[in-house]
C-alpha cells in the first residue's frame, strides 16, 4: 500500500516543480530576448516484484530452499531531471531607441548553435544574454537595464561619452568617427550554458568556451539597432501547459487523500480490538 503512496506522493512534487518553472515562464513573457525553460520528466527505475513460495527444493546441503516467481514490473513514480532552455529566435519587436539592440540569428554551422552579447556583471566575469535592451548609465557606459557593462570585441566596456551612436547590421558601432565592434559569442551547444539570473547566461563547469561569432565560418548574424527581440514564451500554450500540470497535480493529491483513508480505516478500525 505505501509504494502506490510514494508514487503519487513524487507525481505531486514533479508537477508542482513544472508548474513554477511555467509560471517563471509567463512572468518573463514580456522580457526582452528571454528563452523559456522546458522540464524534462523521467521515471524512477522499475522494481521487479518476486513472490517467494516455500517449495521443497533440496540443495547440496539437503536443506529446503524457497523458490521465487517472478510477478512483473512496477514504476515508482516520476522527478523533475532537469530544466532545458529553448534557444530558439524570438520575433523582432521595432522600439525605435536607439540603445535598443537585437540579435538576429541565420543559418549556423551547428544544429543547435547560438550566439549572445558579451557583459560584464559585478564582479567583472563575462556573462552573456540576448536582452539587447541596453541603456546608458552616469557616465555615458553601454550597459544592460540591469547595470551591467556592455563589451566590445577587445572585452573592454564601451563608453559613448553620452554620445549618439549607430549600429551596423554587422554589429559595429559607429561613434564619433570611430568603430566599435560588439563583442557577440557563439556556442555550438547552448546547454553548455546555466541561466545566472537577470537575464544573464554563464558557462557550466564542463561546457566548451564560447568563441568569437564572426570567426565562425557558416555562421550567418545580423545586429538590429532600434529593434528588441521578445521573448520566446508562448503565453497560450504555457497557460494550457500550466492547467495541465495542475489537473496532474490534483489527480495525484486525490490518490494520496484515497490512501490516507485506507490507512486511518486499518489503523483505527481494522486494528481495534475488543
Amino acid at each position: 500500500m505505501l509504494r502506490g503512496f510514494y508514487t503519487a506522493t513524487n507525481g505531486m512534487m514533479a508537477q508542482q516543480r513544472r508548474q513554477e518553472v511555467l509560471s517563471n515562464n509567463i512572468t518573463n513573457a514580456q522580457t526582452p530576448g528571454y528563452k523559456q525553460d522546458q522540464v524534462s520528466l523521467r521515471s524512477f527505475p522499475e522494481l521487479l516484484i518476486q513472490r517467494m513460495e516455500n517449495r521443497d527444493f533440496p540443495n547440496s546441503q539437503n536443506r529446503t530452499v524457497p523458490t521465487m516467481t517472478e510477478i512483473g514490473a512496477i514504476n515508482t513514480g516520476v522527478y523533475v531531471q532537469e530544466t532545458i532552455p529553448d534557444f530558439v529566435q524570438g520575433s523582432l519587436r521595432e522600439t525605435g531607441i536607439s540603445t535598443d539592440v537585437a540579435l538576429v540569428q541565420g543559418e549556423t554551422p551547428d544544429e543547435e548553435g547560438s550566439i549572445f552579447f558579451n557583459v560584464q556583471n559585478d564582479e567583472g566575469e563575462v556573462r552573456y544574454t540576448r536582452n539587447g535592451n541596453f541603456t546608458l548609465d552616469g557616465q555615458g557606459n553601454l550597459t544592460t537595464n540591469q547595470g551591467h557593462y556592455v563589451l566590445d570585441e577587445a572585452g573592454n566596456p564601451i563608453n559613448t561619452d553620452g554620445l549618439d551612436f549607430t549600429v551596423t547590421p554587422e554589429g559595429v558601432l559607429l561613434l564619433d568617427g570611430a568603430e566599435i565592434p560588439l563583442a557577440v559569442s557563439y556556442t555550438a551547444n547552448p546547454n553548455d550554458l546555466v541561466k545566472n539570473g537577470q537575464d544573464l547566461l554563464e558557462l557550466a563547469e564542463d561546457g566548451a568556451a564560447l568563441v568569437d561569432a564572426r570567426g565562425v565560418a557558416g555562421l550567418q548574424f545580423n545586429v538590429q539597432q532600434n529593434h528588441l527581440e521578445n521573448s520566446n514564451v508562448d503565453a497560450a500554450q504555457t497557460m494550457t501547459d500550466m492547467m495541465q500540470a495542475y489537473r496532474s497535480f490534483e489527480a495525484n493529491q486525490k490518490v494520496v487523500q484515497q490512501y490516507d483513508r485506507s490507512l486511518d480505516k486499518a489503523v483505527n478500525e481494522i486494528a481495534r480490538l475488543g
